[in-house]
């Protein structure tokens, strides 16, 4: 359960403060004001910088590069959800899910460390961030987040596909560098892209051929047992 915070973020919000000394001032009602608080803070996920890299190769993605190009995925292969979903929601939802890495990070899948208390930080960071809002509309993004990490929806199920995917995509297409540069094996590609199957046997299919194309490419390391 995400616990809103209707104080957080102090840093953030002594930052808007210094900004907001050098721009005109113009009179909001308090609703407007926490919205368009919330809208300036969320820019800060433009710096936050990712382990995967672009698809070619040039440079890290950031995390706001990251859930835009999912938010086109959501419309573009909609058709190969397993089951009818409600695209729009599916596309809030990936649009809406890594907003709390302004404040808990971009975690690595294959940290196994930093994984341990993934989900302590981000749930911190959820009531945090969310709670910049007005109540309501609080409310209702806590409840997209929450559905995709609970992944019990087919939206959810389609966008956690899509999640586990674009970065396989981006390496595959990118020639491998940050499976390169962690030395990422390919059955731990092919465990980390499971959830892809729950969301569409066609996305997961072109997945599996995906893995072993770059394991006979040598972009991936091969299991442990070989």
């Amino acid at each position: 359960m995400v616990r809103l915070n209707i104080n957080p973020f102090p840093a953030a919000r002594s930052q808007l403060h210094l900004c907001a000394r050098s721009i005109k001032r113009f009179p909001m009602n308090p609703r407007l004001q926490k919205q368009i608080e919330f809208l300036v803070t969320i820019d800060r996920l433009k710096q936050v910088v990712r382990r995967n890299y672009l698809a070619d190769a040039s440079r890290p993605e950031n995390t706001a590069e990251h859930s835009w190009h999912l938010g086109l995925m959501a419309m573009v292969l909609a058709e190969h959800a397993s089951q009818p979903i409600d695209t729009a929601r599916a596309v809030q939802m990936v649009l809406v899910h890594d907003i709390i890495e302004i404040e808990a990070g971009d975690t690595f899948a294959y940290d196994v460390e930093a994984n341990k208390d993934k989900a302590e930080r981000e749930q911190k960071a959820a009531g945090n961030l969310f709670g910049l809002l007005p109540e309501d509309q609080a409310g209702e993004m806590i409840r997209l987040w929450e559905e995709f990490e609970t992944n019990q929806t087919p939206e959810a199920r389609f966008a956690n596909a899509l999640d586990r995917l674009l970065p396989l995509l981006q390496n595959y297409y990118g020639g491998g560098p940050s499976w390169k540069e962690n030395q990422i094996r390919s059955d731990q590609v092919l465990q980390r892209n499971q959830p892809v199957r729950e969301g569409s046997e066609t996305l997961y299919q072109m997945a599996v051929e995906i893995i072993q194309d770059a394991l006979e490419r040598g972009l991936l390391m091969p299991p442990e047992d070989i």
